[in-house]
């Protein structure tokens, strides 16, 4: 790509394109994801099932973290793209530098808030006398590091809506690849526990931040970040968050349902039982990761195309997008319904918990295969800016479904219902992205027709 230039996005071979932005994104995302499960792993090994347990409370507050590093990074990556696609590429700079020091400042004024009183947090979120020390522990380091956790989350679509997607790969590789070397220092040989895992788990995003601003500072983005283009302006971040508040509101109802989950599960099962959802937990974010990078790939070329009025790409990319992530969805039902085992035991030898784990995975993933099209039919909402649909897709399964499904099926079954309420939620949730995305496709297809009648 020439940086000043024709963006990459100008393409018609969509599929190539879409594969060209989502293998590298997958593969970064991947190594990404084993942020919380390497941490997971060593934890399993050399502490036990109440580190697992400890990793698992806490895990909600990590995902606010995440929601407002996507909140500003796909709401920026949103209007940046349909920016680049319009040609406005200094509004698309205004609307860089305004994500990014949104970010900055939403994610340190959680911190400052999860660290005044960790421990009524913790309480709250189901920790028991046992599990307490154990979350405690992660969760005030990986507090200190909020920032930059969400600030790598938030580059990730950034620097991929103006179609670059190897820098954020690489990025993703590093600070992963650290991660795991960091895990296996601080937790075996100078046995830091779960304070050693979350050290490792801060450096590493650390450094990831800073390969990101070194990609600005050396001049080699498309876009251009500017001091002037950091002070806040107000449309340019209402136009952000319109979009980008489905991501926070996705993540953050997610970090809700899942703190009544916490709760259900310590009462219907103990400790043992989170230890077990944890491990679940670890599992899904590999389930759920295909659906977010092929979306995301999706979005950048979703966002120019509709920004540039080239409704035919549009309707390709989505199409093209739906097909490949529900042919890996349908692969991962396969895989992990019928031989949960062979990914739990990667975690514990612990045989109870296995069990436990097992039991549980037949329940919560019976309805897995949909949710690749849910979340790419929600991003499509977000990348063609119809903030309503995006946001009711967004907190659709876990504010609307999963916590009322929670709070009500475990009286009549105990920790079978817990687990029963998430393949009804994807049932439910599928159901209501057909309704809504099924509008918009017929919109997409009225608009390519007058269009070739108009170029005809």
């Amino acid at each position: 790509m020439d940086n000043r230039g024709k963006n990459i996005l100008d393409d018609d071979r969509i599929g190539q394109l879409l594969l060209k932005l989502s293998l590298p994104a997958f593969m970064g995302m991947f190594v990404m994801t084993l942020y919380n499960v390497v941490d997971t792993i060593f934890i399993g090994h050399y502490v036990g099932p109440l580190g697992i347990a400890g990793l698992s409370i806490v895990f909600p507050v990590q995902m606010l973290a995440m929601g407002i590093g996507l909140m500003m990074g796909m709401g920026g990556a949103s209007l940046i793209s349909r920016l680049i696609g319009a040609g406005n590429n200094p509004r698309a700079e205004h609307a860089l530098g305004n994500a990014i020091t949104s970010t900055v400042v939403l994610s340190v004024l959680v911190m400052i808030v999860g660290l005044s009183n960790p421990d009524l947090w913790l309480r709250l979120m189901g920790a028991s006398d046992t599990v307490l020390p154990y979350a405690r522990d992660y969760m005030t380091i990986i507090l200190m590091g909020n920032a930059f956790r969400a600030f790598a989350m938030s580059q990730n679509a950034l620097i991929r809506a103006e179609g670059n997607a190897r820098v954020p790969m690489i990025g993703m590789i590093i600070g992963a690849g650290l991660n795991i070397i960091l895990d296996a220092i601080f937790i075996i040989p100078l046995a830091m526990g779960v304070k050693g895992a979350a050290t490792a788990t801060v450096i590493a995003q650390v450094v990831t931040s800073l390969y990101f601003v070194r990609y600005y500072l050396s001049g080699k983005s498309f876009l251009r970040v500017h001091l002037q283009n950091m002070i806040i302006k107000w449309d340019i971040l209402r136009a952000i968050l319109a979009i980008g508040i489905a991501s926070f509101a996705r993540t953050t109802a997610q970090s809700l349902a899942m703190v009544f989950v916490n709760r259900a599960v310590v009462a219907y099962g103990g400790d043992l039982a989170i230890s077990s959802y944890g491990l679940i937990m670890r599992m899904m974010m590999f389930v759920m990761m295909p659906g977010m990078v092929i979306g995301q790939g999706m979005q950048p070329i979703l966002g120019f195309n509709y920004g540039a009025k080239r409704y035919d790409r549009a309707l390709r990319a989505i199409k093209i997008a739906v097909i490949a992530v529900t042919s890996y969805s349908i692969i991962a039902f396969l895989a992990l319904y019928f031989a949960p085992d062979l990914f739990i035991r990667i975690f514990t030898t612990d045989s109870e918990l296995i069990v436990l784990a097992v039991h549980a995975a037949k329940h919560i993933f019976f309805a897995v295969y949909l949710i690749g099209f849910i979340m790419v039919g929600s991003i499509t909402f977000q990348a063609i800016g119809k903030a309503p649909q995006a946001f009711v897709t967004a907190i659709g399964r876990p504010f609307l479904f999963l916590l009322p499904l929670v709070l009500t099926l475990p009286h009549y079954w105990q920790l079978d219902g817990v687990w029963l309420a998430f393949p009804i939620t994807d049932a439910l949730t599928f159901i209501l992205v057909v309704a809504l995305l099924v509008p918009q496709i017929k919109m997409l297809r009225k608009n390519a027709i007058e269009q070739s009648l108009i170029s005809t």
